[in-house]
């Protein structure tokens, strides 16, 4: 196992933090997160009204928080937010078109509870993982993970509101200041290391100061949200089970597993904490547990987020109680409309930017994990083939998808399932010259 030195960290897992400190860095977690626009996307794909959108987001924020507790508290006990997955956008609109809302909670239900057993009580998560991923197939998840979500940070630089060059500048802006920050943490002690600690929010703040000269920064919505909102179970109806929704809805959720299984990994090669049997089976569970909150709040699957795995390795914080400090947060964005509006409106130029140095962060750690590992031409096949196809899926045109079959549709949709499934099945595949790679593999583990 790696001390904090040798990882870069600067405030441990399970350091004591106090609750001031704790909530300042645990709010640059919710501030660079974007878990606002896959809810955003679904609403418009089922045609929420204005109030049931907004409704919608804020049990996002609510289960997020509450999902976040449960992994990070009882269920894997590293520093992972949970926020909603991208991977069930497709099915959760064909599923509320055909079938209405109701169907949406009867679908996500049975899954959930079926991603919590396969930790405990059957335990048979944490031997699949063990199998299957040896520590070459975990650090090339870790770099496919970071190179998935690069070009949806870009797209979303491109694609947002305003002129494509002034969002450019605003998001390189952001990154500068993030990366400045983070040299400051590395050059000087004291205030540099306040520098690092601090180094999203800074960049958050200074983006935004820029946009404003652009004015792309409105905060207008924040005065017609409301002060309080309570939530309810099912609050688009009740649950209405259908057969071919629930298992389009389990195979989609071990999709799920399989991204946010590359998350853990990240979260492990930044911490220097070892991804046991007792830790995997428990991760399994937290997973389950949060899906089920999101399905019973109306919200959507929860996974672990990359985005603030990558945060870790940025401002050297890795502390579990920062990051349960965030998921404090994000309830109490959840009950008060005004809050989770006011974070919505930050401009996408700016988190955008400070996302695309957080995949830099993702990708390099890959790397510390397959550095020991010889690279002959069967590592070089397990871990290119894959980059490759993440790239091809990542880069696919979305026309393309509406020709293919519901199942398919489910995996092309995400780049990081493509490349994780193609790396497993790849190493499984190639014979292994046997005592090759043994001394790499105790190294990295």
């Amino acid at each position: 196992m790696k001390g904090k030195e040798e990882n870069n960290i600067i405030i441990g897992v399970d350091d004591k933090v106090s609750p001031g400190k704790a909530f300042v860095l645990g709010l640059q977690h919710v501030l660079a997160m974007d878990l606002y626009i896959a809810p955003i996307i679904i609403a418009g794909l089922l045609a929420l009204s204005a109030e049931n959108t907004s409704f919608f987001i804020q049990m996002c924020f609510l289960a997020t928080g509450i999902a976040t507790l449960i992994q990070t508290g009882a269920g894997i006990k590293l520093p992972v937010v949970q926020g909603p997955s991208y991977v069930p956008i497709g099915a959760i609109a064909a599923i509320g078109g055909k079938l209405g809302l109701g169907a949406i909670a009867g679908s996500l239900i049975p899954g959930a509870i079926i991603i919590a057993l396969l930790g405990y009580p059957l335990k048979w998560f944490a031997k699949a993982v063990r199998r299957i991923i040896p520590p070459l197939v975990g650090g090339t998840v870790i770099i496919i993970v970071g190179i998935a979500l690069m070009p949806i940070g870009l797209n979303n630089v491109y694609n947002a509101e305003g002129k494509i060059g002034e969002n450019i500048f605003i998001a390189a802006v952001s990154a500068a200041v993030l990366v400045i920050c983070m040299l400051l943490g590395r050059k000087t002690r004291g205030i540099g290391t306040f520098f690092r600690l601090v180094s999203v929010i800074i960049a958050i703040i200074v983006g935004t100061i820029t946009a404003s000269f652009f004015g792309t920064v409105d905060f207008s919505p924040v005065k017609e949200a409301g002060w309080f909102s309570l939530p309810t179970l099912f609050p688009f109806g009740k649950p209405v089970f259908d057969l071919s929704a629930v298992i389009t809805m389990v195979f989609v959720y071990f999709i799920i597993l399989m991204e946010t299984t590359g998350t853990w990994f990240v979260v492990s090669s930044i911490t220097g904490k070892e991804l046991d049997e007792t830790r995997l089976n428990r991760a399994s569970v937290g997973e389950g547990l949060g899906c089920l909150v999101g399905a019973l709040f109306g919200s959507t699957p929860m996974t672990g987020y990359s985005s603030n795995a990558g945060l870790l390795a940025i401002t050297g914080v890795a502390s579990r109680m920062v990051i349960m400090a965030s998921g404090l947060i994000l309830i109490c964005l959840g009950l008060i409309p005004k809050l989770s509006t006011a974070i919505t409106c930050i401009p996408e130029p700016v988190i955008n930017g400070i996302f695309g140095i957080v995949c830099v962060a993702i990708v390099t750690n890959g790397m510390k994990v397959i550095q020991p590992i010889v690279i002959d031409d069967r590592s070089m096949i397990v871990i290119g083939i894959p980059i490759l196809l993440t790239i091809a899926v990542t880069i696919l045109p979305k026309d393309v998808l509406a020709n293919v079959p519901d199942w398919a549709n489910y995996i092309l949709s995400s780049g990081i399932t493509v490349g994780a499934l193609a790396t497993v099945l790849l190493n499984l595949v190639i014979p292994e010259p046997k005592g090759r790679n043994e001394k790499a593999a105790a190294h990295v583990q």
